[in-house]
């Protein structure tokens, strides 16, 4: 019979803190540069209307790169590579929290979800200004009819505008018409989405693990399992938060004040599965950024173990 193993987590205190975020950057600025085509890609079939200008993800991609180029696929990238800072506060809120959980519970999946949740109030604090922004350049191009604010058209002649240029037209427009708070609009459709998601996944994370785990050889490598574990986590949460991310988006880019407002109105126009709008392009973009993430995190956190401790671990 087969002996059951469990996978080794390592936590906070084991951790040499210098390696950890120097090593962090660079992974998180990695799966960013990834996954940003299909993030763009999600955003535009999100905000479209039944299906107005895409039939769907591959259709979207294909239209994209024929008519604006791969740099079509890049629209807003520099911007949104500022949510780097998120990354690290989210890595380092998750870890903190679950350490502080873990004086009052030794439940794994409850100090997942209190974590994971917790971790996404803080990134999303960082980030929705950053999204506003950039979903608004991601709109550019194709789907600039989508969009309330548009990049001012260069002069025939001129030389094409620079990114930072577009990127100060958009925010010039947003505070002209919104303000401050302009740069925080969706943000409760944001916490709505993305703290029950980032709550869904780790808990479901360290459970697929722990059953591939129970069924898997025993010497098949644990970072193997783990990575197996990081997608289906993805598409469960995706499949849960959905409807939520749907309406995220269309207030966002669309300029709406109202969260039950924009789902009443999606229903009554495109029913039911408009709540699965930009699912697919969800769950495309969240399989390699669940495994380049987890890949990444965990050979991360292994590097940066503690010289002390690298001997007692065995995986």
């Amino acid at each position: 019979m087969q002996q059951k193993r469990n996978i080794q987590i390592i936590e906070w205190e084991d951790l040499d803190k210098r390696k950890f975020y120097s090593f962090g950057v660079f992974m998180t600025m990695t799966i960013r540069a990834t996954v940003y085509p299909a993030t763009l890609i999600r955003t535009r079939l999100q905000v479209q209307k039944g299906k107005a200008l895409y039939n769907g993800t591959i259709d979207a991609f294909c239209k994209i790169v024929r008519a604006e180029g791969v740099k079509g696929l890049y629209r807003g990238f520099m911007v949104n590579t500022l949510t780097l800072i998120s990354g690290q506060a989210y890595i380092t809120t998750y870890e903190l929290v679950r350490k502080y959980v873990s004086t009052y519970s030794s439940n794994n999946a409850f100090k997942s979800l209190v974590a994971g949740g917790s971790a996404s109030l803080v990134a999303q604090s960082i980030t929705v200004p950053i999204d506003v922004i950039s979903q608004q350049l991601m709109m550019q191009g194709q789907g600039g009819h989508l969009t309330r604010f548009r990049v001012k058209p260069k002069l025939p002649g001129a030389k094409h505008k620079a990114t930072f240029g577009q990127t100060r037209d958009i925010i010039a427009q947003i505070f002209a018409v919104d303000g401050l708070r302009g740069f925080y609009r969706g943000y409760m459709a944001s916490l709505l989405t993305y703290i029950p998601n980032s709550a869904v996944w780790w808990p479901f994370y360290h459970f697929y693990a722990e059953q591939l785990s129970n069924m898997a050889p025993s010497n098949c490598p644990h970072l193997l399992l783990q990575a197996m574990a990081g997608p289906l986590a993805a598409a469960t949460a995706s499949t849960v938060t959905n409807p939520m991310d749907v309406v995220r988006a269309r207030v966002q880019v669309e300029g709406r004040t109202s969260i039950i407002g924009t789902f009443k109105q999606l229903i009554a126009e495109e029913g039911f599965w408009g709540m699965t709008k930009g699912l697919s392009a969800r769950i495309i973009a969240s399989t390699p950024t669940a495994i380049v993430m987890v890949v990444g995190y965990e050979t991360l956190k292994r590097v940066s173990l503690r010289p002390e401790l690298v001997d007692s671990r065995h995986w």
